[in-house]
């Protein structure tokens, strides 16, 4: 067999023959966001979710992988289309640092993140930022709100949530950096693209995306 051929034919289609790692958590990333969303009282409030920009998703991180000096795990952010309708192809995004404010140890945690304006978006494009730092970050409030529950939304850039063991709240990550995945936007697209070339461009979201932009827009499409 040649090898070469079936390796740029891959490439050429924008994914990878075998199933990736990033490609997984893609899937993974569905999985978290529609399961919380399945509860609405226990979930991203509705309202805030379709005044979002973008919406950021690190699904699954295992034990161990926040500890003293290493918090780590790996993402995706998409975000509305220029017109506001649908969303935008994902890229790849890795979360260090920060205080995440839940036990070490626990099993799978899921974070999400949702950037409410432009100015997050901007930072969002950046090659790196902090959260409370260059960009103002609260906990989110969960489930069907009442508006002074909201008003977080109001002042901060970005709001926060995670789910450990079924267990979904609103999380301060403040401190934590941000910064793009250079290696898994590689892997899913074929070619080197930056975040901002995939959020701002109407680059095709890659096959194993194709289930989480199917639920971000039966969620909040904008129609």
């Amino acid at each position: 067999m040649n090898w070469k051929l079936l390796t740029a034919a891959c490439l050429g289609a924008g994914l990878l023959c075998a199933q990736s790692d990033a490609g997984k958590r893609l899937g993974a990333a569905a999985d978290a966001f529609k399961e919380v969303m399945d509860t609405p009282d226990k979930s991203i409030p509705q309202d805030l979710l379709n005044k979002a920009q973008c919406m950021v998703i690190v699904p699954g991180l295992k034990k161990g992988a926040f500890i003293v000096g290493a918090k780590y795990g790996r993402g995706f952010v998409a975000c509305r289309k220029k017109d506001g309708v649908g969303w935008t192809a994902p890229g790849s995004i890795r979360v260090e640092g920060g205080s995440f404010g839940f036990q070490i140890g626990g099993s799978e945690t899921d974070v999400f993140m949702l950037v409410m304006n432009e100015g997050g978006m901007k930072r969002l494009l950046s090659t790196k930022f902090t959260l409370g730092g260059d960009a103002s970050v609260a906990a989110g409030p969960v489930g069907r709100s009442t508006q002074a529950e909201t008003d977080a939304a109001l002042t901060a850039e970005i709001l926060t949530w995670s789910r450990t063991k079924g267990l979904f709240a609103g999380i301060s990550l403040s401190g934590a950096t941000l910064r793009e995945d250079a290696e898994w936007n590689s892997e899913l697209y074929g070619r080197n693209l930056s975040n901002r070339e995939i959020l701002t461009t109407s680059v095709a979201a890659p096959a194993p995306a194709s289930e989480l932009m199917s639920e971000l827009n039966r969620y909040s499409s904008r129609k």
